[in-house]
């Protein structure tokens, strides 16, 4: 299954520089990495992300290992959580996420 994780171009760029991705402020908060399914991610941008532009939409597939949990949260949906760096070998792709002033602009092609 793909998972999703929504960055500003700057941490993509530092993420690909360095090859691993520690988390965005609230991942270091939590001790871990929040990911959205492709069935989450709009309304994870719609809460935490309104109106940001120069985002990017960065995907993989969930890492198989005991550091990726999938732990109810938001509306008792279950999430992907990574308890540990997020590798750019683990990525698999990843798109600018526009605002168009009223949302952001996903990708056609998620599944």
């Amino acid at each position: 299954m793909l998972i999703y994780k929504i960055m500003t171009a700057d941490a993509w760029s530092a993420f690909q520089a360095s090859s691993r991705f520690t988390g965005a402020p609230i991942d270091l908060t939590d001790g871990y990495i929040h990911f959205s399914t492709a069935q989450q991610a709009q309304e994870t941008a719609a809460k935490h992300f309104a109106g940001q532009t120069d985002l990017c939409l960065v995907w993989g597939d969930a890492p198989s290992d005991d550091a990726m949990k999938w732990e109810v949260s938001r509306g008792g949906d279950k999430f992907p959580h990574l308890y540990r760096d997020w590798l750019l070998a683990e990525v698999s792709g990843s798109a600018a996420l526009p605002w168009d002033g009223a949302a952001h602009q996903f990708p056609k092609d998620m599944s």
